[in-house]
């Protein structure tokens, strides 16, 4: 089995929180099914979750360098500059990333509000891009974006190879085929 979930913003990638923080357990997922990968509890979108071992091992090990691609939200305005460093690779504390897709786009029609909104500043513009990475490190897009003067402001996985969001309002799940 394997399960596309909308993961909402500040919920945390597992099932139980010592912290009683929220987790997955609230919806209603299948028993023993187990995320594949992970999202930070301030990003938003596709989580992929599944009972299969083997399925787990292939979505997740580092040889298979899914893309998995990312509308973000950023404050400032993206320059040529900028994006080309992002689409070279960047030097990280844990040294370079691999090169990433990027494009600015205009901000997505089926995007959802956010619970507590993005804050607003007149004064400080903001933008959105659409990223693709091929690793998966420790907030990677998040670090990308702050290391050439783009912080984050949002984060929302769009898909993890043919696997996408399509529809999914968040907190919503659906059963989809393993490619």
């Amino acid at each position: 089995m394997l399960i596309a979930l909308n993961k909402p913003y500040l919920v945390h990638s597992k099932f139980t929180d010592e912290q009683g923080r929220p987790t997955l357990a609230q919806f209603g997922l299948p028993p023993r099914v187990y995320v594949a990968g992970r999202l930070d509890h301030d990003s938003e979108g596709l989580l992929l979750l599944t009972d299969d071992g083997a399925l787990n091992h292939r979505l997740t090990d580092p040889r298979w360098k899914a893309p998995k691609t990312y509308c973000v939200q950023v404050e400032g305005t993206p320059r040529e500059e900028a994006l080309a460093q992002l689409r070279a690779g960047v030097e990280l504390k844990d040294g370079r990333t691999l090169p990433a897709d990027v494009r600015a786009i205009d901000e997505p029609a089926w995007l959802w509000p956010r619970t507590p909104p993005i804050r607003f500043r007149k004064s400080v513009p903001d933008a959105w891009l659409e990223v693709v990475i091929r690793e998966g490190r420790n907030r990677q897009v998040r670090r990308m974006t702050a290391a050439v003067g783009l912080p984050t402001l949002r984060l929302i996985r769009t898909s993890i190879g043919t696997y996408a969001l399509a529809g999914l309002a968040p907190g919503k799940w659906r059963e989809v085929t393993p490619q």
